[in-house]
């Protein structure tokens, strides 16, 4: 089984988190929604697989490229 990191694709806010760990997800899913210039910008799920981390809480601050959850098939 492989793990797939879900990262960032802009620096902003987590304005919900959709799933928790243990959840199982299809690709497209979205996981949780990011707040960045006051526009909703929602973390889909890479691949089918059950997500085993989700690395961030609501209102945590995010940069580019960084983890948010990770996904394994």
């Amino acid at each position: 089984m492989a793990k797939h990191e879900i990262e960032s694709e802009v620096s902003g806010n987590v304005w919900k988190v959709l799933l928790s760990a243990g959840a199982n997800v299809s690709e497209g899913d979205v996981i949780m929604i990011l707040e960045s210039m006051k526009m909703e910008i929602p973390v889909e799920a890479s691949c089918d697989g059950v997500l085993q981390q989700v690395c961030v809480q609501p209102e945590d601050q995010v940069e580019e490229d960084q983890v948010l959850a990770v996904i394994e098939d």
